[in-house]
């Protein structure tokens, strides 16, 4: 692009985090005026962008790659990167800094002018592009030169026409209008006809009638909507307009008609950590990683002891030789199987480590990134907590690894909805990545009280309740597109994490009223174990990209007499909802009401949806207060 008084580069700003959650790679982005697609990662240029540096967090790199590393490919994901970004712009919305950002194109490329209703391909000459003010790109905006009901001024605003087409397997198309408004053939009348899109305003298909000047042929959006809607559209080409690409072998699916502004247009797939320091076995690994091109040869003890005393493997002697070894074994023949064997139908485990670390016997010692300090319990709280730790430095880092439409995400199984990818390389050799630093608090619960716990509640008709729907939540969230999701209670999380996580938002909501940090600034990670795996565990911590996050208010109120005063506070108000009775009676109860909480709702648990990893799902206030049935209760300890 070239900037002229018309036309300058900057057309917005976003956060860091905007990238992983609601405005990545493919995603539809609705500017004041006009409505962009966030391009392919090929796109993103980092040439004028001096001294940039990748984000190092090899943890997560190494679970990237377990996701979109090719079966028996050489290629891996060696980078996370943040978006390219330049110090200035506002200083001088002319220099340098104004020129380097994510990159983005307009889309849907079908506009309609607001004064005439006159409906046509961006590429045509009868609408142009305006972006003259330096200082206010949200000013930017396509406006229609030709307009014939214009009036004295400015030519008339041009808008994204409403719909496009979205199917499964990812792929986005414009909504052809022509061919729709012409019942699948072309205009009697014109090779290239004038349409109009008459909207009478209103969120229903049925207010937006499209219509053909030229033929006066007319048809109403509402004949492309619905399952019946779909014989009227055409088959998807398999398009993926922010790769400039179509999939060579088409696609085999049915488009979906949507408006620009759906939510289910694109969901992220993204992977997050805590750079916590490495656990004795992991660091093993690690030093081994380092040493791998002499050590690949040590496939017996003896041969281990012949480079044992150089000086590069002096690292190693603070384990035993046949530890190293041991993972200089499972080195071998994890490169032996290659990337294929780190793929399977389940996320990889990025929690094991943290929770390691947080529970370990002795605190590690400080770094930039993390710093942990043991919080002595209060006596009042005895009964609920067995070990609280203050979490003064955190850094949290998250990877985009792809995106969906039309179907969220499995939160447990990253295959059973299809991923578009970021890039035209299968596997990219980077992804985009953000990072956030802030502060936190860790709380473990006695595992005898919550085995306890799901013992007496394991065959109640409340737990049945929660079971029941989950089945029925799992058999209608995808609307019957995706095949394979045939086992009810897969990834079902069970009655320990219900607890955990009631816990969690209660003490959120408490705690943003102390601390200074509002609800939204704050996130929650639920350690939560199933059979064997004895974890009971919350973090809560601050995930902002600002100052906002490191400001200490939320680790200091880990010190007993604030946390006791607000572990009081938090379950005291969660006895009352002004809600009350309906919310304390509420249970899921399929197949008429498909929601995954008990006892909740925006009043008493509910959080933002940045805060809450789970959507506001599996909660209920009757397992941690009294509010019904007393035995249902984790603990009544607390006074």
């Amino acid at each position: 692009m070239t900037d002229t008084p018309q036309y300058r580069r900057r057309v917005g700003s976003v956060r860091p985090s905007h990238l992983m959650f609601t405005g990545g790679v493919g995603s539809l982005v609705d500017l004041p005026n006009f409505a962009v697609l966030v391009r392919g990662i090929d796109d993103w240029n980092y040439d004028a962008v001096p001294g940039w540096a990748d984000l190092k967090e090899p943890r997560l790199l190494r679970a990237v790659n377990s996701l979109l590393a090719a079966p028996n490919s050489p290629y891996q994901v060696t980078q996370l990167r943040p978006a390219p970004w330049l110090d200035g712009a506002d200083r001088d919305p002319n220099g340098p800094a104004a020129k380097v950002g994510v990159p983005v194109l307009p889309f849907p490329q079908w506009l309609r002018c607001t004064a005439c209703n006159e409906l046509g391909a961006l590429d045509s000459s009868n609408f142009r592009f305006e972006n003259d003010k330096p200082r206010r790109p949200d000013k930017a905006r396509f406006f229609h030169a030709g307009c014939t009901a214009k009036r004295k001024g400015k030519p008339p605003l041009a808008v994204a026409a409403r719909f496009v087409l979205a199917c499964q397997a990812g792929h986005l198309d414009d909504f052809p209008y022509s061919t729709f408004v012409h019942r699948g053939g072309s205009c009697a009348a014109v090779s290239h006809p004038r349409l109009q899109m008459l909207d009478h305003g209103g969120n229903q298909a049925a207010n937006v009638k499209l219509k053909c000047v030229n033929c006066n042929k007319e048809r109403n959006i509402r004949d492309a909507m619905g399952p019946r809607g779909e014989a009227n559209l055409p088959s998807c080409r398999g398009r993926h307009p922010h790769l400039s690409t179509f999939d060579p072998a088409g696609c085999e699916h049915r488009p979906k008609p949507l408006v620009i502004g759906a939510s289910n247009q694109w969901f992220a797939q993204t992977l997050s950590v805590l750079a916590v320091p490495p656990t004795q076995g992991s660091a093993l690994q690690g030093e081994v990683e380092k040493l791998w091109d002499t050590l690949q040869n040590a496939t017996e003890l003896p041969m281990l002891l012949m480079v044992w005393n150089l000086p590069q493997f002096k690292v190693l002697h603070q384990w035993a030789q046949e530890d190293v070894l041991a993972a200089v074994q499972e080195r071998r023949a994890a490169v032996e199987a290659g990337p294929a064997a780190a793929q399977t139908s389940t996320y990889p485990d990025l929690l094991t480590p943290e929770w390691e670390i947080f529970t370990a016997p002795d605190t590690p010692d400080p770094t930039e990134d993390f710093a942990l300090r043991d919080i002595e319990v209060p006596p009042a709280l005895g009964g609920l907590f067995s070990h609280i730790v203050q979490a003064e430095r955190l850094r949290e880092v998250r990877a985009l690894v792809g995106f969906t439409r039309l179907d969220a995400p499995d939160p447990e199984d990253p295959t059973l909805v299809t991923r578009a990818p970021l890039s035209r390389n299968r596997t990219p050799a980077w992804v985009p990545a953000s990072e956030v630093r802030g502060e936190g608090i860790f709380l473990r619960l006695p595992e005898p009280l919550v085995a306890d716990w799901e013992q007496r509640v394991a065959g109640t008709e409340e737990l049945a309740a929660h079971r029941d729907a989950y089945v029925e939540f799992r058999r209608n969230r995808y609307s019957g597109r995706i095949q394979g999701n045939d086992e009810p209670l897969r990834s079902w999380p069970g009655a320990r994490y219900i607890a955990l996580h009631t816990l969690s938002h209660l003490l959120i909501r408490a705690i943003s009223l102390n601390c200074g940090y509002s609800s939204a600034s704050l996130s929650e990670r639920i350690y939560a174990g199933r059979e064997d795996d004895p974890r009971t565990g919350i973090l809560i911590y601050t995930a902002v990209p600002d100052a906002e996050g490191t400001l200490g208010g939320l680790a200091s109120l880990a010190e007993p007499e604030a946390f006791t005063r607000i572990v009081r506070r938090a379950l005291a108000d969660a006895r009352r909802c002004s809600s009350d009775p309906l919310c304390a009676e509420r249970l899921p109860h399929p197949p008429h009401e498909d929601f995954l909480h008990g006892a909740a709702c925006h009043v008493c648990l509910f959080v933002s949806e940045t805060t809450c990893e789970r959507g506001n799902r599996f909660l209920d206030r009757r397992f941690i207060v009294p509010i019904g049935d007393p035995s249902l209760v984790l603990t009544q300890d607390i006074k």
